[in-house]
């Protein structure tokens, strides 16, 4: 016969194990209307998110401050526009306030540089060439650079590279790169032949292509549906990938996205890298759409280990079809799918039927058990949507506009102002007495290949091997990618150990070199049992 105590610990055991399974995230209405519809997003490391929109649609539904307005005779609906087409929301006080832009950004693209500043390139019209600079403060603006780039660009991607510079890759029309800042006025841009090789000329189906940094320097380019490695200093192509299977292009305006799955640093040293790519529109879907039928979105992912000698694409079937999805890194290692639709194509008025369920892959799964559906939103999020990860764990999603202009009437996807958070299931108040918080003599500015003490709180029994610290880029969102985006899982999880009642310390040793961690602020995390601590800034480098 069981003890009273026996029958006690099944019941909370049992009260866990229910709790895990069916808390699958919960939506919460930030703000019903924010001005603008947010197209770009950028988490500043004051906890401030910097959103924008294309400043040529007319006006948008919040005025500039102070009766400023915008002059521009480029523009091709207002030449003097009192309304905002960027704001600074701010996190802590469920706040915002709207900012100058003054040419138009619209599908740029952009980096956070490592002093915090956030320099955005490109647009359309009088803005292709232009660089913006942004730095946060309660009376910052924008700061315009004319001519800053080389080339026009305009749905292209930016990554933040070793050395504190960031390279613009591609954009519409232009099968080149560069680098900003310049080292010289002299500098030119650099042909890039792969771009040549992955344009389909009445498509440019490798349009905001994904690009992400390998910890040996070298830059994974993933457009249309082929990647390669690419060894940026030289202009010379490393590595051929295989091409995904099935051949279906995956970015714009297919629309699929990708993430670099967690880089766990063991001995010093990263050995596994992978990337995964997942959605997107079958070929053909865009041109259909025009026609006015809309083609059953994707329902793959593949996933590469691109670091292997001979790497294959391991294919998987997601539970919802999805296009114009964002793919983003959770603090414990997961990947969150959000956003988009199930049929169609991005461009205006190319996509059907919303995916109102995010989707939760888990990479250490076993095959086959890696997904698991979410609580739906009850706002359809089609193209021109965004999401972000914040410190505290949730995700931050805004955006939808399939329209030239704001339409809120007689259209199927009416422009979207709300805003609103998606709060995964680590975050269900049941799993608080399981939920680490960092305490504030932590280190937050530390160099490479560090030994660092990171102390914690946290109720109950803590297992050391149940314990992980995670850094977290935030990262720049539009067009379903997240540029820049990485998370490093931190050798010494182990080392947890007990300094008081409830009290914990873990030393861990920071990323060896800025090939894995490019110098620039990031989000530390202490995760016990798959549950993130709220997170801590740091800057490495």
């Amino acid at each position: 016969m069981s003890s009273p105590l026996h029958t006690l610990l099944i019941y909370l055991l049992t009260v866990i194990v229910t709790v895990t399974a069916k808390s699958t995230g919960k939506w919460t209405l930030l703000q019903s209307n924010i001005g603008i519809t947010a197209m770009h997003m950028q988490l500043l490391p004051n906890d401030r998110v910097l959103i924008y929109d294309r400043t040529d649609f007319g006006a948008s539904n919040i005025s500039l401050p102070n009766g400023k307005c915008r002059k521009d005779r480029n523009d091709y609906v207002l030449k003097q526009d009192c309304t905002a087409h960027s704001i600074e929301f701010d996190i802590a006080s469920n706040s915002f306030r709207p900012l100058m832009v003054q040419t138009d950004v619209w599908c740029s693209s952009a980096s956070l540089m490592p002093d915090g500043t956030i320099v955005q390139t490109g647009g359309f019209n009088d803005g292709d060439h232009v660089v913006r600079v942004y730095k946060s403060c309660d009376e910052c603006d924008w700061k315009e650079i004319k001519s800053g780039l080389i080339n026009r660009r305009w749905y292209a991607t930016n990554h933040l590279l070793p050395g504190g510079r960031q390279i613009i890759v591609g954009g519409r029309r232009q099968y080149n790169y560069e680098f900003y800042p310049r080292i010289s006025s002299k500098q030119k841009a650099y042909t890039f032949p792969f771009l040549v090789q992955t344009n389909d000329p009445n498509l440019e189906n490798n349009l905001y292509p994904f690009v992400f940094l390998n910890t040996d320097g070298n830059l994974f380019i993933f457009a249309n549906n082929r990647a390669i490695l690419f060894d940026y200093s030289r202009n010379k192509v490393i590595k051929t990938y295989p091409t995904i299977p099935g051949g279906d292009p995956r970015n714009y305006p297919s629309t699929g996205s990708a993430v670099l799955l967690p880089l766990r640093i063991v001995r010093g040293n990263v050995t596994v890298v992978e990337v995964l790519v997942c959605g997107g529109a079958p070929k053909g879907a865009f041109v259909n759409a025009q026609k006015g039928k809309f083609d059953g979105a994707l329902k793959t992912c593949g996933r590469i280990r691109i670091s292997d000698s001979k790497p294959k694409w391991v294919m998987e079937t997601m539970p919802l079809a999805r296009l114009m999805g964002d793919m983003l890194l959770l603090p414990n290692g997961d990947v969150l799918i959000i956003n988009g639709g199930s049929a169609g194509s991005a461009g205006w008025e190319y996509g059907r039927n919303p995916v109102l369920h995010p989707v939760v892959y888990r990479p250490d799964s076993s095959l086959g058990r890696r997904f698991q559906i979410q609580t739906a939103s009850t706002i359809p999020r089609m193209y021109h949507s965004t999401a972000i990860l914040v410190r505290d764990g949730r995700v931050l999603v805004g955006g939808s506009n399939p329209h030239i202009y704001y339409n809120f009437t007689n259209v199927l996807y009416p422009t979207e102002l709300r805003f609103e958070a998606f709060s995964p299931s680590y975050l269900d108040s049941q799993l608080a007495s399981s939920r680490p918080k960092i305490l504030p003599d932590s280190q937050t500015q530390f160099g490479y290949g560090n030994r660092v003490i990171i102390r914690f709180m946290v109720f109950g029994h803590v297992d050391p091997k149940s314990v992980y610290v995670t850094m977290v880029a935030p990262s720049f969102n539009t067009h379903s990618f997240s540029m820049n985006q990485r998370l490093l899982i931190l050798e010494g999880g182990n080392t947890t150990k007990p300094i008081g009642q409830a009290r914990y310390e873990v030393m861990v040793t920071t990323p060896p070199s800025c090939n894995v961690a490019p110098a620039n602020y990031y989000l530390l995390f202490v995760v016990h049992r798959e549950i993130p601590s709220e997170g801590i800034w740091v800057k490495i480098g």
